[in-house]
């Protein structure tokens, strides 16, 4: 599925885009499932366990940041979280292939929340880094529409704090740490169909989506077989297994040295990455009235 120079690329830079992973048709079902999930909104009036909503959500006009493991919910993003050309990307770069969960990000045309800088080994550190999220573009990813941002190499350095100044671990970090260098960082852009596949170290963010587009993101996280996550498994090694795409069990991790920061104290707001970085107090990105207003 992977050229060399794919490989290449992902290995020196942390985050490659791969287009036309997915079909036109299969880009279709997405969009009609994930129109369907934001109609079915209008009757939720606060966040659950399948909705992260926007802050100026109604039921007049419903309003949705996230779709939390939307595999757990429809066949559709099921399938998608296995589809044939994912494992093939990922077993080019680690040779096994185990999902972990998913969440479908969606910046809304004129008002799609951003996203802080973060790295996602922050929030689930494991024995190894052979970890990677897979994003798959439902809609064009442009320079316009809030698209990931992701700051190539990031992947070999530190892992950066992500607590808040009360010591608690808030998901992002701060904008002001001198160790935070964003000055290289470059958009993944892409027709939809496309895919990016940025490494768990990466450091990467969003910004508003101001534009009249939608910017619609399905996210999964994957892991290398023998990558076991520090934290523990909390529904066991059977569940753990079923997660298998590629490869065999083994009850033998492979440990790294790689730097890790455990996510303790855990986040004052749980949920999802949006209500953890509501207690960070130090945002680089403005909010979605602030950015409209800065744009006027």
């Amino acid at each position: 599925m992977l050229s060399p120079s794919q490989i290449a690329a992902y290995q020196r830079d942390g985050v490659i885009v791969v287009p036309d992973v997915f079909s036109a048709a299969e880009i279709a079902e997405l969009r009609r499932v994930t129109d369907g999930f934001v109609a079915r909104a209008a009757k939720i009036a606060a966040n659950d366990d399948i909705y992260d909503l926007e802050d100026s959500h109604s039921a007049r006009e419903p309003r949705v940041r996230r779709i939390k493991t939307p595999h757990a919910w429809d066949d559709a993003y099921f399938r998608a979280s296995r589809h044939p050309g994912i494992v093939a990307i990922l077993k080019d770069l680690w040779g096994t292939v185990r999902f972990d969960t998913g969440k479908l990000n969606m910046k809304s045309a004129g008002y799609g929340a951003p996203i802080e800088w973060h790295q996602d080994w922050a929030f689930y550190p494991h024995t190894n880094d052979d970890l990677a999220a897979v994003g798959i573009m439902i809609d064009d990813m442009t320079e316009e529409n809030g698209p990931m941002l992701v700051v190539p190499g990031s992947h070999r350095g530190a892992i950066l704090d992500h607590h808040g100044p009360d010591g608690r671990f808030c998901g992002a970090i701060d904008p002001q740490d001198p160790a935070l260098d964003i000055s290289g960082a470059v958009p993944c852009l892409g027709k939809a169909g496309s895919v990016t596949v940025h490494h768990v170290r990466a450091v990467h963010g969003s910004a508003t989506n101001l534009s009249g587009a939608e910017r619609r993101f399905l996210l999964y996280q994957y892991r290398a077989a023998d990558a076991w996550p520090l934290l523990g498994f909390k529904d066991g090694i059977g569940k753990f297994d079923e997660l298998l795409l590629a490869g065999e069990p083994s009850n033998t991790p492979r440990l790294s040295a790689v730097p890790v920061r455990l996510p303790l104290p855990p986040a004052e707001h749980q949920g999802s990455i949006y209500e953890n970085q509501r207690a960070t107090g130090r945002r680089f990105f403005a909010p979605p009235e602030a950015a409209k207003v800065a744009a006027e």
